[in-house]
């Protein structure tokens, strides 16, 4: 890919390091401040894991806070495993 040729200049590694810290500060930011906690319901579509990334796609989605609830036809969940974020090189 084209991108990846700009990845290991100067420019390129800066903005690596930097977005590398601003996830560790969101990540330690949410963690300290955000207390709500949201239950869904729904019926699991597919599934795929690919290097420690994992997405769902679910339909009939139904999101459940204390008092609210929320429906949507579909929804598509991406997560990582944590005890992996930062220990892959870049290319």
């Amino acid at each position: 890919m084209a991108y990846q040729l700009y990845r290991n200049t100067a420019l390129g590694n800066s903005l690596q390091v930097i977005l590398l810290q601003f996830d560790k500060a969101m990540n330690s930011a949410l963690a300290q401040t955000v207390r709500n906690r949201v239950n869904f319901r729904s019926f699991l579509n597919t599934y795929r894991s690919c290097d420690y990334l994992w997405s769902f796609v679910l339909n009939g989605v139904e999101f459940r806070e204390v008092t609210e609830l929320n429906k949507a036809d579909e929804a598509k969940i991406v997560a990582c495993d944590d005890k992996n974020i930062g220990s892959n090189t870049t290319e």
